[in-house]
């Protein structure tokens, strides 16, 4: 099975970038959906981005929609969210997630069987 690790989160300033990584082990990437989720305090967790296994359109929340990119580096196993314009209600645990690619793509985070630890983005206004 696939183990996840995300890097990247900090504190950053209204309008500011980020991007963070998601570096997987013990199966390749290409085997899976790839997403990300991010849970405020006192939310629910929410779909980020997905970019399906065998690549081409990906799907993003509206609320990111134009600001966030996700992308794959299949050679260097790891999956990417450029987040670009960074908002205060951007602030959250981000979670990078792994759904088998014989599975449909999917929105939603009890569709997704393995999980990072999560990394925290703080943006100041």
């Amino acid at each position: 099975q696939v183990q996840l690790v995300e890097s990247g989160g900090g504190l950053v300033q209204a309008g500011g970038s980020l991007r963070l990584s998601c570096a997987a082990s013990g199966r390749t990437i290409t085997n899976y959906h790839m997403a990300w989720f991010r849970q405020a305090p006192g939310k629910e967790r929410e779909f980020v981005a997905a970019s399906p296994w065998g690549g081409g359109r990906t799907y993003y929340a509206d609320s990111v929609k134009g600001r966030f990119t996700i992308s794959r580096d299949n050679a260097k196993n790891t999956v990417y969210l450029q987040m670009n314009s960074l908002e205060p209600g951007d602030t959250a645990v981000y979670y990078c997630a792994a759904r088998a690619y014989y599975q449909s793509t999917s929105r939603a985070q009890n569709d997704y069987g393995y999980w990072g630890q999560g990394t925290q983005v703080t943006v100041s206004s």
